[in-house]
């Protein structure tokens, strides 16, 4: 059952626009990945489902629906509600996404008192159980503390332990383990893993790490310039990729068959600012088959697998 939709989504700042016809769709215990280099326009998306684009940027076209709800014309109200009970979000930034001034245990344990899951004392009981599936030590004396007693990795665990606990129908996470040692970057792979097949929970992972994208996904959403340029099947993108972007993009993961200390490979160029978006494929300018048709915009073309690009990889007319 399809879970979370989004059609033909774009998202601009005045004159700029930064996102642009973007659709997906995740099931029920389907984890999405959105992946692409800084700027691609991943978490924007991400913020425009929670509806939580900063001030002068704006959804201009499309639609967002989490089960029946009309997320694109929702009221604040109403995304109050849905927020931290039926979606809730790990931010990029975890110390700025915590309040300063209360402790980090009432913090976890609010979306539960909030939304009527516990009393008070239950769910500050159920915040400390979850810092300690998060890693934290000392789970009962860290949840006193303020967010500013903690390192940038323990205030992270603390964002993942807060959009868990509750149990959302739809979890998005941006860059959940960057901040996070190989071990507990484990951990929490598999509790977001476990929140998939047990609570049927749907997630979209925002990641540029492939590496963590193979691990956990079932589909892969590639952008680049603010536009979807491939998405289907994590096992059909990773061994068949079709579009430059994408094929470059696996390039760049470390190979157990590689000679040691070879360097690894690098994409060239940069991603063009949205005041120097090129007509047409915006990837053309680092694109390594570039041609005349080129110029024009391409369609996203197939069925489960679905790719825009004139001359997708193995073939060139």
């Amino acid at each position: 059952m399809t879970l979370l939709t989004v059609e033909d989504l774009a998202i601009s700042a005045g004159v700029l626009s930064l996102v642009d016809g973007v659709s997906l769709d995740i099931e029920a215990g389907q984890v999405v990945a959105l992946v692409g280099e800084s700027g691609s326009g991943k978490s924007l998306t991400a913020l425009s489902i929670m509806g939580l684009l900063s001030e002068g940027l704006r959804v201009n076209r499309g639609t967002i629906r989490l089960g029946d709800a009309q997320l694109s014309t929702a009221t604040p109200q109403a995304l109050n509600t849905l927020r931290g009970d039926d979606m809730a979000m790990i931010f990029q930034e975890p110390v700025s996404s915590l309040n300063p001034l209360v402790a980090v245990g009432s913090q976890v344990a609010e979306s539960l008192i909030v939304h009527d899951r516990a009393s008070p004392k239950e769910a500050y009981a159920q915040a400390v159980e979850m810092l300690r599936k998060v890693g934290i030590p000392e789970p009962e004396s860290r949840a006193r503390q303020l967010p500013s007693e903690l390192s940038g990795g323990m205030c992270q665990r603390v964002m993942i332990a807060a959009a868990l606990i509750s149990r959302p129908r739809l979890l998005i996470a941006d860059e959940p383990t960057t901040a996070l040692d190989v071990t507990i970057q484990a951990q929490i792979l598999e509790l977001m893993s476990e929140l998939a097949q047990q609570a049927g929970t749907a997630i979209l992972l925002i990641t540029h790490d492939m590496g963590v994208v193979a691990e956990l996904a079932d589909n892969v959403c590639v952008m680049y310039g603010g536009c979807v340029v491939e998405q289907g099947p994590v096992h059909t993108i990773f061994k068949a990729p079709q579009h430059p972007y994408t094929r470059m993009l696996l390039k760049t993961l470390p190979r157990l068959d590689q000679p040691p200390k070879r360097e690894l490979f690098a994409i060239p160029g940069n991603v063009p600012s949205p005041k120097d978006w090129p007509q047409g494929c915006r990837f053309q300018s680092r694109c390594d088959r570039p041609s005349e048709k080129c110029a024009a915009r391409p369609p996203l073309q197939g069925d489960t697998h679905r790719f825009a690009c004139f001359h997708p990889v193995g073939t060139l007319s």
